[in-house]
């Protein structure tokens, strides 16, 4: 594992607080949720558009690969 210091806001730090506190969590395991997702929506993202792109270039790039 690896360690990551992010700078927040004080009315960022208590929200990040207050719900952690409501769901009976860490702050550190609501950031890495959020990492963790935000990382997996954009992956899924990046591969979709890398499908659109391939499809739309198919003919140029089996030109290429020639």
């Amino acid at each position: 594992m690896h360690e990551l210091t992010i700078i927040l806001t004080d009315a960022e730090r208590d929200e990040l607080h207050d719900l952690a506190d409501a769901q009976g969590r860490t702050p550190e395991e609501l950031a890495h949720d959020a990492v963790h997702h935000h990382l997996r929506v954009q992956s899924e993202r990046l591969a979709a558009l890398a499908g659109r792109l391939a499809q739309q270039h198919a003919g140029l790039l089996r030109r290429l690969g020639e």
